[in-house]
């Protein structure tokens, strides 16, 4: 059931007038939901807790992280992204404070919600402590996107006025993270196992989501407690197919986590539109692959392309590659949603070649998760849902945590052959357990191939402060063999992706909350 997502914005537009207070007239308005009628029976509760997931990121959104890391370049150049890619940003910019705005609106209403539930009078409280929990976890994923965007942001938790919310100041990051994973402990205890709601909230994705936020804080050794929760939950498993994965038979399979619901003409998406091929729909192709991105899946044999021993071919260099590659990304004599055969190729004469728009491909690759042939008549109106976190995310974070606190034992080789070995993977094992180093590598390869363009890349290679060596300055597409049978790969001179180690680790305060609040000190060299 997703009946639940169609509910309006307003309940959402009016947690800001809660906490308003006025004699100067004793009516009750009409243009809005007042606190006069609300916030009287159950169903008033599971209205507002609806509202606080209409703040998860849109599909638009959702789809451009990884086009500002190394494996994506963002198509069209008046896109946000791209200034942020060119590293030309700063304070003022729109994108910077957007996405604080967007974060504290959800918190606002998560804020709003638990201020007031408890005004109503109910025998059920069971389902009004789900419900708290529900919110707790979303405010604390809310909260885990700023500190990773912004390092030391203002903790907010209770409802405030304009005046008192221009006094704030910045809480430490480290203290941010305390909060996020005891908001996410204690939301576990409140939440049932599943829902019958899709969508909602669970204990899984409450213990997933802090597995994820104690990763990103470099709590090592509570990461993977948290993850071994989840995997201890026995609710999840791997979906069979990963090219299947992301298309809507496999909506709310087994390996869904968490996920944002969409339905088709009543909370729809338009992620087919956004990163379908031009051949399919020439329209706005919002991003695309990059060559680092298709080199880093290996050869059938479970080796680098770089390896003399691998087998790698450049002559056919997507053949007898890591089956991952082509579910998820579309390289040449791929099949596409409408039954065309993609060429990207620059002379090839097709709508995909290089070069024949603005809107064509520019690397010669297109992303493919998410493109389903029933979007093709409404490529702005998808139904797909987006998924957010699924289990095979909490078995590299297992793995990696496990990695990064020296914990190195068979467990670890486990959660990452589990994921090699799926169905339709079935990569060679990675049989010895070596070095840290060694398991490293391993481990963050398997992150970018298993996880490519799913919105994560952009944080990795940011926590893991590695942005400045892999971030590709010029980039690079395909290799193809041209008419007169020799090797060209794609070279984008033009465009230049910059990252400012000394800068580009934390973005930016915005400029406009500055002003509006001079007590928010800046993050360094901005």
């Amino acid at each position: 059931m997703r009946n639940y997502k169609t509910i309006s914005f307003i309940f959402a537009a009016t947690f800001f007038f809660y906490g308003c207070n006025s004699d100067l007239l004793k009516t009750i308005p009409n243009d809005r939901v007042s606190s006069e009628i609300f916030w009287k029976t159950e169903n008033d509760a599971v209205l507002a807790s609806n509202a606080v997931y209409t703040y998860l990121e849109s599909a638009a959104n959702f789809t451009n992280w990884d086009a500002m890391s190394d494996i994506g370049h963002v198509t069209l150049g008046w896109r946000e992204e791209s200034v942020i890619e060119k590293g030309s940003y700063d304070a003022t910019y729109g994108k910077i404070l957007n996405e604080w705005n967007d974060a504290y609106k959800g918190i606002q209403a998560a804020n709003a919600f638990l201020a007031n539930v408890d005004k109503i009078s109910v025998a059920d409280k069971v389902k009004m402590d789900r419900l708290k929990g529900e919110v707790r976890t979303l405010r604390a994923y809310f909260y885990t996107k700023l500190a990773m965007l912004y390092g030391d942001v203002p903790l907010v938790i209770t409802n405030m006025t304009v005046e008192e919310s221009r006094m704030l100041t910045r809480t430490p990051v480290a203290q941010v993270w305390d909060f996020i994973s005891k908001e996410y402990t204690e939301s576990a205890a409140l939440l049932p196992t599943s829902q019958t709601d899709k969508g909602r909230v669970t204990k899984g994705t409450a213990l997933a989501l802090n597995a994820r936020a104690l990763l990103y804080a470099g709590r090592f050794k509570e990461a993977a407690v948290a993850a071994k929760q989840v995997m201890d939950l026995n609710v999840y498993n791997l979906y069979p197919s990963y090219e299947n994965l992301f298309s809507y038979a496999a909506e709310n399979n087994v390996e869904v986590i968490f996920d944002k619901q969409s339905i088709k003409d009543i909370q729809s998406n338009n992620i087919f539109s956004l990163t379908t091929p031009n051949s399919v729909f020439p329209q706005v192709n919002s991003f695309v692959p990059t060559k680092l991105a298709v080199d880093a899946f290996q050869t059938t044999t479970g080796k680098d392309i770089a390896d003399p021993a691998s087998g790698f071919d450049p002559k056919n260099p997507y053949v007898n590659r890591d089956p991952r590659l082509r579910f998820s990304i579309y390289v040449l004599g791929s099949e596409l949603p409408n039954g065309k055969i993609y060429n990207s190729r620059p002379d090839s004469g097709t709508g995909d070649a290089i070069g024949n728009s603005e809107n064509s491909t520019s690397t010669g690759f297109n992303t493919r998760k998410y493109l389903n042939k029933e979007d093709l008549l409404q490529p702005n109106n998808g139904g797909i849902n987006i998924i957010l976190m699924r289990y095979a995310e909490i078995l590299l974070i297992y793995a990696e945590a496990k990695i990064e606190a020296n914990e190195l034992d068979q467990s670890v080789l486990d959660a990452i052959n589990k994921i090699r070995n799926r169905p339709d993977v079935k990569m060679p094992p990675v049989a010895v357990l070596g070095s840290q180093e060694e398991l490293r590598k391993i481990v963050r390869n398997e992150r970018l191939v298993e996880l490519a363009f799913e919105g994560l890349r952009y944080f990795d290679i940011r926590r893991w402060k590695i942005a400045e060596t892999v971030v590709p300055g010029v980039l690079y597409g395909m290799t193809y063999t041209d008419a007169k049978g020799e090797l060209k790969t794609i070279s984008i001179e033009a465009f230049v992706k910059v990252f400012n180690k000394n800068r580009d680790y934390l973005w930016p305060i915005p400029q406009r909350e500055r002003e509006l609040n001079p007590n928010l000190t800046q993050n360094p060299n901005w």
